[in-house]
C-alpha cells in the first residue's frame, strides 16, 4: 500500500507518538508515526490511557475513520486521558498535523 506524497509529507519523520495501554505510560506500549485510521488494526487495546507525543502536533479521535470527539496533543506528556481533555480513553483513530 503506497501512501500519496503530499507537500506535508516532508514533515512524516518529524510525527512521532507513543501511546500506553495504562496510565502513567506503563503497560503495552506502541509507538505511532503516520495517521491510523482505526487505530485497533495495529493496536490490541479498545483504549489509550496515557501517551507521549515526541514530535509533532496530533489529534485523537474518539471513533475509527477520524470521527466522534477530537483532542489535539502537542509536544509533551499526557500520564493519564483527562490530561488531553477526554472524559474517556476511548481513541479510534490518529492522525498527524501537517498544516500548521
Amino acid at each position: 500500500e503506497s501512501t500519496p506524497t503530499t507537500k506535508a509529507g516532508t514533515f512524516s519523520s518529524r510525527h512521532r507518538l507513543r501511546i500506553y495501554e495504562r496510565p502513567e505510560f506503563s503497560g503495552q506500549m506502541m509507538e505511532v508515526s503516520e495517521d491510523l485510521a482505526n487505530l485497533q488494526d495495529r493496536w490490541r487495546y479498545r483504549e489509550v490511557h496515557s501517551a507521549q507525543v515526541q514530535d509533532g502536533v496530533w489529534v485523537f479521535h474518539e471513533h475509527p475513520n477520524y470521527r466522534g470527539r477530537q483532542y489535539l496533543l502537542e509536544k509533551g506528556e499526557y500520564r493519564r486521558h483527562v490530561d488531553w481533555g477526554a472524559l474517556q480513553p476511548s481513541v479510534g483513530s490518529v492522525r498527524r498535523v501537517t498544516d500548521l
